[in-house]
């Protein structure tokens, strides 16, 4: 199956967006929301570009995008994640159906164990009190372009 020009661009904005935001979240632990309400508003033009139907392909997309959002929220609740790390695995689950949407956070999982594992090494290496502050916007960031390569850019997969 080939992907468009249309789709191109669009995974291409993604992978910015997703790089943007595993910057600004390493950088200062926020992922700003312009960048997830961008992100979120780009969907339209990807179902759009790969050929979903209103029925039943964007409504699945949809509900996907609410279910991770609740899900994620109540995980905010709990004080286990940041609130833009909940915002932006909402706004992918616009665009990942649920196969790929399970992959990334299995992959987002992965990540983020050794994203931890090595935070906290340099955390003790450094001899600071208390718990550091995990930038999982970058363990999201990674999976989702490692989910986004495989499912429109690796032709072998």
């Amino acid at each position: 199956m080939s992907i468009t020009s249309l789709e191109t661009a669009c995974a291409g904005i993604l992978a910015l967006g997703l790089l943007i935001a595993a910057g600004t979240d390493l950088k200062a632990r926020i992922i700003p929301n312009w960048l997830v309400l961008a992100i979120a508003c780009g969907a339209p033009v990807w179902w759009w570009a790969s050929g979903l139907t209103l029925w039943p392909d964007v409504a699945w997309q949809i509900g996907l995008g609410l279910a991770v959002m609740t899900v994620f929220t109540a995980i905010f609740a709990l004080g286990q994640m940041g609130g833009g790390d909940v915002k932006l695995l909402g706004a992918l689950a616009l665009w990942f159906p649920p196969i790929p949407m399970l992959q990334l956070l299995v992959i987002m999982s992965m990540a983020g164990g050794v994203l931890t594992l090595f935070l906290f090494l340099l955390h003790k290496a450094r001899k600071r009190e208390g718990n550091p502050e995990i930038p999982y916007g970058v363990a999201i960031s990674i999976a989702a372009l490692w989910v986004l390569y495989e499912r429109n850019l690796n032709q072998f997969a």
